[in-house]
């Protein structure tokens, strides 16, 4: 285990998850078959999400690197992971169109208003609200949603929270930089 941390600290991203093994999955297999798993979770499904994609492609090198596969120099990274020590999706408690408040990297306050769920005349039927103080790691993006279905994953932090976002804003200015505007 000390090793497979070593590699994901070598990754090199903001925020570690040590996620359970899910029945039926990738990662499952592999592990019973004596294989250490990292899992690099970003972007969104049918799009290219240039920050995601920079993470990756120099977290691969950098762990390639530390396993002592590769040769080339790989830039170090200038910040140190916070490891969630727990994560939970919340769901939603209706049926109907999504009017979303936070974004995805957003640190989140206890029982704040993450989304309004509105019936098919506007009128509001439900909400999604944050259970713990955290950092919203994952979200669905999809404009309707069924009672039950996952909308944000938050990962806790404990009193950390605050520095924990401010260090994942630091992460995505070094990696892709903001370009000022002509």
């Amino acid at each position: 285990m000390k090793k497979q941390k070593r590699l994901a600290e070598a990754f090199a991203v903001p925020v570690l998850l040590n996620a359970n093994i899910r029945d039926g999955s990738l990662r499952e297999a592999a592990v019973n078959n004596g294989a250490r798993v990292l899992l690099f979770e970003a972007g969104e499904a049918l799009r290219f999400d240039e920050l995601s994609i920079q993470t990756g492609v120099k977290g691969v090198l950098r762990v390639l690197k530390a396993l002592g596969m590769i040769r080339k120099r790989v830039s170090k990274s200038k910040t140190e992971p916070f490891i969630a020590n727990r994560s939970d999706w919340t769901r939603a408690d209706a049926s109907g169109f999504v009017k979303e408040y936070v974004q995805l990297g957003s640190m989140v306050e206890k029982g704040e208003i993450l989304a309004d769920i509105n019936g098919p005349l506007g009128n509001n039927i439900g909400q999604v609200t944050s259970n713990r103080t955290g950092i919203i790691i994952g979200k669905q993006n999809i404009p309707l949603v069924q009672e039950g279905e996952a909308m944000y994953h938050i990962a806790y932090f404990g009193d950390n929270a605050e520095e924990v976002f401010e260090h994942i804003e630091i992460m995505q200015e070094s990696i892709v930089p903001v370009e000022p505007s002509m």
